[in-house]
């Protein structure tokens, strides 16, 4: 009989911080979504879009801590090895994903600086990044809402991967990162 290997882990700061930006990208694509659902200048409104703005610059703060655990922490191999091609894709996936974790944030954040309007988070009012200018801000919106688009697509191309590793190829790639051992 033989016994299969040990899966190598992600340390625990990684996995915490991976599912945690998990159900932030939940927290802000389901803000942004469900605004629509209450009138322009409402209390509920302008809360739901503090709460997308917050929780966007969360994701900006924490993927400082991502990267660092990430440079800090050997990536665990896949077992057994994916093909070459596989593991670049994979690879260009990951750096998609960090631009989106980056670039969204920021341009939410110039995008606020530019309407001349307030920059919430957690309570705080976050300085602008710009001054007024509603041309620029309304120029970088379309960016943005275009990044969005693509960080669904992406974000769910990263789930499906994972999820054909686990149950078709059957390899180690989800199990690196669940939250519990399996």
């Amino acid at each position: 009989m033989t016994v299969a290997a040990p899966t190598l882990r992600y340390k625990s700061i990684s996995i915490a911080l991976h599912w945690l930006m998990l159900l932030l990208f939940v927290g802000v694509y389901t803000s942004i979504e469900i605004r629509s659902n209450f009138p322009r200048g409402s209390d509920i409104r302008e809360f739901v879009k503090a709460t997308h703005f917050t929780l966007g610059l969360t994701i900006l703060a924490l993927v400082v801590a991502r990267i660092a655990a990430r440079l800090m922490n050997p990536v665990p191999p896949i077992t057994p090895a994916p093909p070459v091609w596989q593991a670049r894709f994979a690879g260009l996936v990951h750096i998609l994903l960090y631009g989106l974790m980056i670039g969204s944030p920021i341009a939410g954040w110039l995008i606020l600086s530019g309407e001349g309007a307030s920059i919430p988070f957690w309570g705080l009012e976050l300085p602008p990044l710009i001054g007024p200018n509603k041309d620029f801000a309304k120029q970088v919106k379309e960016l943005h809402e275009t990044a969005g688009t693509i960080g669904y697509w992406v974000i769910g191309l990263h789930a499906l991967a994972a999820l054909f590793h686990h149950y078709i190829v059957k390899d180690d790639t989800l199990r690196r990162i669940l939250p519990w051992r399996s």
